[in-house]
């Protein structure tokens, strides 16, 4: 998962038999001319559902990280609590992982960038283009790090990235 208040990136995977899947992935959006409390509900029954729907079994989460843009760190940590709330609502088990770690994993360089992160979740899960938007693709770069790991070895892994407000 990648957690924030205006666009919080998921995607699921799944890691069996030391191969992975792809799943799905997506976007819960809110707009800033909402209530902050209404983008909050909307974001935590928009990821019950997908909770619902794909039913994982664990998940990954990248961790809290501000390096220029502090001010948005109240409305990530608002949208992570929404989110970590519904995962425990579910008894699902949440590894959080740095974006240096995951960019680690995924790339092989704790400082790639963007692009290189998206480009290589593509080929690590066999799809034909690179994910959209870039949140999601962060989200499932989140699963596939946890997934190496060791950490998300089940079938049905959910992953949430995000640090948008």
């Amino acid at each position: 998962m990648d957690p924030g208040l205006a666009s919080t990136g998921w995607g699921v995977i799944d890691f069996a038999n030391g191969r992975f899947s792809y799943v799905a992935h997506g976007s819960i959006q809110t707009g800033p001319q909402e209530q902050r409390g209404d983008r909050l509900v909307f974001i935590h029954q928009s990821f019950d559902n997908i909770l619902e729907t794909y039913k994982p079994a664990e998940a990954a989460m990248e961790s809290l990280y501000f390096g220029k843009n502090i001010s948005s760190a109240m409305a990530v940590a608002e949208a992570r609590g929404v989110l970590l709330l519904a995962l425990s609502k579910k008894g699902l088990p949440v590894l959080e992982l740095t974006p240096h770690a995951i960019k680690k994993a995924v790339v092989g360089v704790s400082r790639a960038e963007k692009k290189q992160v998206q480009e290589m979740v593509r080929l690590i899960l066999g799809l034909s283009q690179s994910p959209k938007p870039d949140h999601a693709a962060d989200a499932l770069a989140a699963a596939i790090c946890a997934a190496h790991t060791g950490s998300l070895a089940h079938t049905g892994s959910l992953a949430h990235s995000g640090q948008h407000r």
